[in-house]
This record gives structure tokens, C-alpha cells and sequence, in this order.
């Protein structure tokens, strides 16, 4: 853990006039870059709003980098075009400064517990599998369903619980991310029914 709180060091990146781009992240955050960038392309969805689908291109991005954790890869790997991909003002303006004061809190309380775990190629594989999954459901949520809210944040949680290394944080972000997934599984089930008994 650097001796500057990771919420600080955010700060410090979005007040700062380098580039508001994946590959500035990267640049910034080298050590953790995989989890940063995790945490921030996953922050939108995690928004208790519907955001009419436009947030997919990020829920794509977070499902690649999550794969690159599967294969055991070390360091970030983004086409061109998506490492140059400039991060919505909406996210600069509001959703990154409401997250830095939430995680601020969060630091607060958090604690490195079972680090260990977090050093572990096999567990950061799992782990990858997992968010690969949980940005697949946010992915497949209808569009201004409101369904992609409880996955991403799953996604959120587990980054920041490992950029902290607090594994109590990471099963909360774990407990989060199924329940949306139960919610998205419920939710076509049910119009799948309703479709089936309106056509037949």
C-alpha cells in the first residue's frame, strides 16, 4: 500500500492537467492499473440511474481487462484507440469527486486484511473470472432498466477492496454483484414469460 491514500492520489490525477484518458490512468497508476481502471470504467453503471446503454463500450473494456487477468497477464494491454479514449465529462465532473469522498470514507474503516489473498496468481484469477462475469450481466441489462446498477457496482467494490486489500470488502462487493445478477437473471425470466403468454 503506497503511504498516500488511494482516494488521495485520484484526487491528485483528476485535478491535475494530465491527460483524462485510460492511458493517462494507466500512466498514474501503474502499480494498480488494472483495478483503477476497473473501478473507474465500472463507476458510471454503478450509478442508481438508467444510462440508456451508453455506458457499454466501458462494460466491453472492464470484460477484456478482466480476461487479461485470467490469463495471468501483468501489464495492461488496450488497443490504441481505447487507451486514448478521453473519459466523459460526466464522470470528471461529478461521478469521480462523488466516488473520491466515498472511498475516503471507506479508507476510514478499511483494513488489510488476508492480503495475502490478493497475492495469489491463482485467486487474482479468480477474481478476473468474476469480473468478467459481473460486467457481462451489467452488459446484458436492458437499456434504462436500471439492471447494470448492482453488477457494476459489485465490479466497483471488488477493485477498490483490492487496491486496499481488505478481502471483507471484497466478498461485500462479491454479495452486491450477485444480487444484481439475481436481479438481471429474475427480471428476463419474467418478461421471457411475458412475452411467451402474449404471443401464444
Amino acid at each position: 500500500m503506497p503511504s498516500q491514500p488511494f482516494s488521495r492520489r485520484l484526487h491528485v490525477w483528476l485535478i491535475s492537467g494530465k491527460p483524462k484518458t485510460l492511458q493517462g490512468l494507466i500512466d498514474h497508476f501503474a502499480e494498480k492499473s488494472f483495478e483503477v481502471l476497473l473501478l473507474v470504467l465500472m463507476a458510471i453503471p454503478a450509478l442508481p440511474l438508467p444510462t440508456g446503454g451508453v455506458t457499454h463500450v466501458f462494460e466491453i473494456i472492464a470484460m477484456l481487462l478482466s480476461l487479461e487477468l485470467v490469463a495471468g497477464v501483468k501489464q495492461v494491454w488496450l488497443p490504441k484507440k481505447w487507451r486514448n479514449l478521453k473519459l466523459p465529462k460526466k464522470l470528471i465532473s461529478s461521478t469521480l469527486p462523488f466516488l473520491i469522498k466515498a472511498m475516503g470514507k471507506v479508507e476510514r474503516f478499511s483494513q488489510a486484511r488476508l492480503r495475502g489473498v490478493f497475492e495469489n496468481n491463482i485467486a487474482i484469477r479468480i477474481t478476473g473470472l468474476l469480473v468478467f462475469i459481473l460486467a457481462l450481466f451489467a452488459f446484458l441489462a436492458p437499456p434504462f432498466s436500471g439492471l447494470d446498477t448492482l453488477p457494476s457496482l459489485g465490479v466497483v467494490l471488488i477493485s477498490l477492496a483490492i487496491i486496499l486489500d481488505d478481502f471483507v470488502l471484497f466478498i461485500l462487493g462479491l454479495s452486491v454483484g450477485a444480487a444484481g445478477i439475481g436481479l438481471v437473471i429474475g427480471t428476463g425470466k419474467v418478461l421471457i414469460n411475458f412475452i411467451w403468454g402474449s404471443a401464444f
